[in-house]
């Protein structure tokens, strides 16, 4: 399955064009889209922390996209994400937003395999993000607090 999906949407409100950015994210990772992965991030100099049995803290893009995009993109996964709040003064051109997320992972080729290996992660993201000069929002910081898992981990290894 080949689709195409645009880096930015027309006529998002504030509040849905910062949300976007952790939507982008998720489906660039889903569909191994590294374009669309990209455009959620505000340059080089951002990170991702990953807060489970160990704090995981990936500083800069290209690490991010060497442990997710690369590792996990090419995986068969769904990034569900839900009840998202987004912290936003109008005007500004810093907002935060919470997410809950659950994310199920699978070897690439086998998502569809009933009896197959599965890793599915339930938690929550905290994200700060920055309205860039083209005024599209981007994440600046992104950190997965890791509530509950079930499956396979080491599908998962090492990240």
């Amino acid at each position: 399955m080949s689709q195409s999906f645009p880096q930015t949407l027309p006529s998002l409100s504030q509040r849905e064009a910062i949300a976007d950015a952790l939507f982008r994210a998720a489906i660039g990772s889903d569909h191994h889209d590294s374009e669309l992965f990209l455009s959620a991030w505000a340059g080089e100099d951002v990170s991702m922390e990953i807060h489970d049995d160990n704090k995981r803290v990936m500083q800069g893009l290209t690490l991010i996209r060497t442990n997710v995009l690369d590792k996990v993109g090419p995986m068969d996964t769904t990034h569900n994400i839900s009840m998202v709040r987004v912290n936003y003064q109008d005007g500004a051109d810093t907002a935060s937003l919470t997410a809950t997320s659950m994310a199920q992972h699978a070897p690439s080729g086998t998502g569809r395999d009933p009896n197959g290996a599965k890793y599915t992660v339930g938690g929550e993201y905290s994200v700060d993000l920055i309205k860039d000069e083209a005024g599209v929002w981007r994440i600046k910081k992104l950190v997965l607090s890791v509530i509950w898992t079930s499956g396979d981990a080491s599908l998962m290894r090492p990240l």
